[in-house]
């Protein structure tokens, strides 16, 4: 249906120490990858050219990840492909809850075209996170997401995006992002924010 490639990547892996809630419930490693796989066979469902970036298992290095993304831009056009990497978010170090909660979204720096795919994830998060905090930054060249040097988003060529769904230390959060209701949403999410910066409709 689409020309261009969408790359899911996934938070860490299995070898990373913590990344998980305090009771173990939530391992990050295994609850990102299987987001990841579900967003990929949604968007293929859909006739769109999606693969996960990273399949392994195991942790893999950032700059491996960059240089995955690099290589399909440079056979196919930067404008040709997206990137988005889904994480889960965390307060402390695991050990104990907190009270941080809610979903974000993250590019680099500046103005990009990665704005404009981050706004296409803050509108469907408002829509499909009903009843749940949505972190927005007001900054003043109007954009919602947030912004770091984040490697995954500054050294890749494509627009790329970091979503953090949820704080793994929350408990209300871990309730959610393990329920069926709420599993669904996130998935959702990231599909249509995905279909709908692809189409234009946001």
């Amino acid at each position: 249906m689409e020309d261009k490639l969408i790359l899911i990547d996934n938070g860490h892996g299995n070898n990373t120490p913590g990344k998980r809630s305090p009771d173990g419930k939530l391992i990050e490693a295994t609850y990102t990858r299987d987001i990841a796989s579900r967003v990929v066979n949604a968007l293929r469902r859909l006739g769109y050219n999606a693969e996960l970036l990273t399949p392994e298992l195991y942790d893999v290095r950032l700059l491996e990840r960059v240089h995955r993304v690099n290589v399909k831009c440079q056979s196919i056009g930067k404008d040709n492909v997206l990137c988005v990497s889904i994480h889960c978010n965390a307060a402390g170090n695991g050990k104990e809850w907190l009270k941080a909660t809610g979903w974000e979204i993250w590019t680099s720096p500046g103005k990009t075209k990665s704005d404009d795919l981050a706004d296409s994830f803050v509108a469907m998060a408002k829509r499909h996170f009903d009843g749940q905090t949505i972190r927005e930054w007001k900054k003043v060249d109007g954009e919602r997401d947030k912004e770091a040097k984040f490697t995954i988003l500054t050294d890749t060529l494509c627009p790329a995006v970091l979503t953090e769904n949820f704080f793994m230390d929350n408990r209300k959060d871990v309730k959610y992002l393990l329920s069926d209701e709420g599993r669904s949403a996130v998935v959702r999410c990231h599909v249509d924010a995905i279909v709908s910066y692809i189409s234009g409709l946001i």
